[in-house]
């Protein structure tokens, strides 16, 4: 029978670039990233680590904002209602809310303390990217099925174009991470990877750069 999502019509276009790319790094903190930490140490979230920091390097680089977040709670009050438990114990300035070093090393713009699963959601992130004219919001992070695609909707509702770059996601789970990239490329953004964001870092470098 085939896709019955395609032959209704969803994902019949691509979105593409347009003039201008900035980068969001979700939740690449080292509650998430290692294995000493009960969520930490998935390998897709490290594979997602090591290729986002190359990302990085390339927009810092050419001069696009690179806006990261972590996920932290002053008290258990300030946490929504999780029902992943470790979440909410999560404490500003604690080592599960420490950026992971390697993202850190690439120095960040902007690293926001966000409350729920969206780097957008009661943050400045869409106006810091609005006020730096980017029209294009690169996603990485963790996790693929949780805070990443919760970024990914509340880009697309904001009017970004939105890419995801697969090999810069991760998740505890690989069929998970399929099935959201999959559904939301369906729906609401382009499914790249590292080298495609880095080579639209580029031409965004080369249009942009004095000759």
């Amino acid at each position: 029978m085939g896709d019955i999502y395609q032959q209704r019509g969803y994902g019949s276009r691509e979105l593409g670039f347009g003039e201008k790319p900035g980068l969001v790094v979700v939740d690449f903190q080292r509650g998430f990233t290692e294995a000493a930490f009960p969520l930490g140490g998935a390998p897709m979230v490290e594979r997602a680590v090591e290729n986002t920091v190359r990302v990085m390097r390339a927009a810092k680089q050419a001069g696009l904002p690179v806006i990261a977040c972590v996920n932290a709670y002053d008290s258990p009050r300030a946490a929504p209602h999780w029902k992943i438990a470790a979440v909410s114990t999560y404490r500003p300035g604690e080592p599960e809310a420490e950026l992971d070093p390697r993202i850190a090393a690439e120095a960040p713009d902007v690293v926001l303390v966000k409350s729920a699963p969206s780097i957008f959601f009661a943050t400045p992130a869409a106006a810091i990217l609005t006020r730096e004219r980017v029209d294009s919001v690169i996603v990485t992070g963790c996790i693929t099925s949780g805070c990443v695609r919760a970024s990914v909707n509340d880009c697309f509702s904001l009017g970004f174009r939105t890419f995801v770059a697969e090999d810069c996601v991760g998740d505890h789970d690989a069929e998970a991470h399929a099935a959201n990239l999959r559904d939301v490329g369906r729906r609401y953004a382009d499914i790249i990877d590292s080298a495609q964001a880095i080579a639209a870092i580029a031409r965004w470098s080369h249009r942009n750069t004095p000759h």
